[in-house]
């Protein structure tokens, strides 16, 4: 089985952000980054998967020359061979655009099964996945936090809303979007990280994509701190449901 695993390279969680001069997008130079949560726990998925069922897994990234870390760690932690998408133009790309970048330098591959985050840490859009599936002509399940080989395809494991799951059984070739904590992670070793040197990695221009960036940005500036008092009225037992209110669905703290 050849499974394809989509990885994005985001800046680290605690990074301090600033504005760049043009005021167009943030100051990158002082940044420094990592896989994408959702994305590492769908490359630990693919890599369970191929220890059961045997097969193939390539770690795919799009971004610019340092992306290339990212997918000397996918490598390193077990995928067997590595496609970098070569871009530095993602930020003008929206979620179309960049989905049929990697639908493109998927295609050729011919894959059982493709992985990719729920979400991505810095935009948190959560589209590419169901938009990529589209492009391929595939069926998808999103929010997996586990799947397994049947012997008609895939039963796949989603997590729904108040504690609540679902099992889906797929033909493939298909495509998941991976939750996040559906496994544990692994690490790399030493050894591993050595041998990752010599796998292979190919690289994609993006002038082989058949669709362009179509994405301006006017401005980017960072939300006004704002200071807002309401006081609440009525009895003690309203005022506290009230509040429950409140906290549940404005501040979403509950």
């Amino acid at each position: 089985m050849k499974i394809i695993v989509a990885i994005k390279q985001v800046p680290e969680r605690d990074a301090a952000l600033t504005i760049g001069p043009d005021g167009k997008w943030i100051n990158e130079s002082d940044l420094t980054y990592t896989t994408n949560e959702p994305d590492a726990y769908a490359l630990e998925e693919a890599l369970q998967l191929k220890e059961k069922n045997g097969g193939e897994v390539i770690a795919l990234c799009a971004g610019p020359e340092r992306a290339a870390s990212t997918l000397h760690e996918a490598l390193a932690k077990g995928a067997d061979r590595a496609i970098h998408i070569l871009a530095d133009d993602l930020v003008q790309r929206d979620t179309l655009a960049l989905a049929q970048l990697i639908a493109d330098a998927i295609r050729p591959e011919f894959p059982d099964l493709i992985l990719i985050g729920i979400q991505s840490d810095d935009l948190g859009l959560g589209q590419t996945g169901v938009v990529l599936a589209e492009r391929l002509g595939i069926p998808h399940a999103t929010i997996i936090t586990r799947g397994e080989m049947t012997p008609i395809g895939l039963r796949v494991k989603r997590e729904l809303e108040d504690g609540w799951f679902q099992n889906v059984d797929m033909p493939l070739p298909a495509l998941l979007a991976i939750h996040s904590g559906g496994n544990k992670l692994r690490y790399a070793t030493l050894m591993s990280i050595k041998k990752a040197k010599s796998k292979e990695t190919r690289t994609v221009e993006t002038a082989t994509s058949t669709v362009r960036a179509n994405l301006t940005l006017e401005r980017v500036y960072l939300p006004k701190k704002q200071k807002r008092t309401e006081m609440l009225k009525g009895t003690p037992a309203e005022i506290a449901a009230q509040l429950v209110e409140k906290l549940k669905f404005e501040l979403r703290v509950l």
